[in-house]
């Protein structure tokens, strides 16, 4: 009799253990409501599985709400996901990621990646929005050439990314940095809707 239920036991974490793991490879859409307008994204769990599930945390965490576009670059991208209105830097809540961008996806127009430092696996929380084709930001080998991982692409609201890509930006006069929307760009919130 114990081992009956012992085997029905096993039978069923492995059922469920398969079902997570189905799960976890499936592409989510996000929400990302900006006070600019709202852009839906469908982000590529199958071929960024870490930095898809990296992305969804911080959004169920609400990490990214009333944040800011805070580097906006026509002709290149737009980047948020790690600066408050005041211009304060947002201490990260996970450690950072490995870098995916060996997934065979391109930096190209409309496609959303992962912001990093210039070391390769220092991705947290920043993203960016490109808003040409940004090949030169590609993977080309794992030496020299990272590149920055695409993880998804906007699938409505692109009228929202080209109004963004054009405002006014000018140096913080707090933070100094250079690229920041004289009129804030606010992420109001990013929802999982699939």
């Amino acid at each position: 009799m114990r081992k009956k239920l012992f085997v029905v036991i096993a039978i069923i974490l492995i059922g469920v253990y398969t079902m997570n793991n189905l799960e976890a490879n499936e592409n989510a859409n996000v929400k990302m409501v900006t006070n600019m307008g709202t852009i839906e994204l469908e982000l590529y769990a199958d071929k960024a599985p870490i930095t898809v599930e990296n992305f969804l945390k911080y959004a169920n965490d609400g990490f990214f709400d009333g944040t800011v576009f805070h580097r906006v670059i026509n002709n290149f991208m737009i980047q948020g996901g790690g600066f408050t209105i005041e211009g304060v830097h947002k201490t990260d809540i996970y450690d950072p990621i490995q870098n995916e961008a060996d997934n065979g996806l391109s930096n190209e127009v409309g496609t959303i990646a992962m912001a990093r430092t210039n070391k390769p696996h220092s991705a947290t929380s920043q993203f960016f929005i490109n808003v040409k084709d940004n090949k030169f930001l590609d993977h080309t080998d794992k030496k020299s050439g990272w590149g920055y991982c695409v993880f998804g692409k906007v699938t409505k609201g692109m009228d929202i990314v080209d109004t963004i890509k054009i405002v006014p930006t000018q140096v913080n006069p707090k933070t100094g940095m250079q690229d920041w929307p004289v009129e804030n760009i606010i992420i109001e919130s990013v929802k999982i809707v699939k």
